[in-house]
């Protein structure tokens, strides 16, 4: 037994997607599925049995959020106080580039999937795995679809062993990281569209950044009505889906 080795696993699970695979990989929220090719992304689309209208969102890391998205200061400040200063996880919802070679590289049929009007969702500050994974991909061009690794609608998994089989069926590759750092919220990550100012889904640390929302940029977020009664989060159908 030894520390994960996270170089060496993000190399791994990269090139199974670049193969035109897909693979488990652990963030701080839960488990998330990922694939890079539009065969691999309907094969998880298939096996989560998600709604024509749910979209795939991409895995991110600050360096290429700033890259892709498109928002004003103020929204940027926003983002920032809270992936930065605060270290919370958060999918950024904005306008994109899609001149971006991360961008130009996905397919046609993929990116239509991925997007809604002029909007790209993407997570941001996932936990030390997705970063390095997605700067992996990154470097050579490459985009990480995906969502969380679960029948659609029944919660984000935060145990491997708690993924149900077709999601396992479904990939080439799964990697075991043990319990996620947030399992105790049993949701996915917060969503927020910074063209709108909405929030899309309630999900981790919702509170603390709501916090964040209200004494910094005197914004105040709707309220959690909690996870027995909105046990997805979602307030408005876009991005990743639970």
């Amino acid at each position: 037994m030894t520390r994960y080795d996270i170089p060496a696993d993000a190399k791994k699970v990269y090139e199974t997607v670049a193969a035109g695979g897909a693979a488990i990989v652990p963030n701080d929220m839960s488990y998330g599925a990922v694939a890079s090719s539009s065969d691999a992304l309907m094969r998880l689309f298939k096996a989560k049995r998600r709604a024509p209208h749910k979209r795939h969102a991409m895995a991110g890391n600050y360096a290429l959020h700033r890259e892709v998205h498109q928002l004003g200061h103020r929204e940027q400040e926003m983002i920032d106080a809270v992936v930065l200063d605060a270290g919370l996880p958060l999918c950024v919802v904005g306008p994109f580039d899609a001149s971006h070679p991360v961008v130009a590289a996905i397919e046609a049929e993929t990116l239509q999937a991925s997007t809604v009007g002029d909007t790209l969702a993407m997570l941001v500050n996932g936990g030390a795995f997705q970063d390095e994974l997605v700067r992996i991909a990154h470097a050579d061009g490459a985009p990480l679809l995906g969502s969380s690794a679960n029948l659609s609608g029944t919660g984000a998994k935060s145990r491997v062993e708690e993924i149900q089989q077709p999601i396992i069926d479904a990939v080439d590759l799964v990697l075991d990281y043990g319990l996620r750092k947030y399992h105790h919220y049993h949701r996915s990550s917060t969503i927020i569209d910074f063209s709108t100012m909405e929030v899309v889904r309630i999900g981790v640390c919702y509170e603390l950044i709501s916090d964040i929302f209200v004494n910094q940029f005197g914004i105040t977020l709707p309220e959690d009505p909690g996870l027995e009664a909105l046990p997805s989060g979602h307030l408005r159908e876009q991005a990743l889906s639970s």
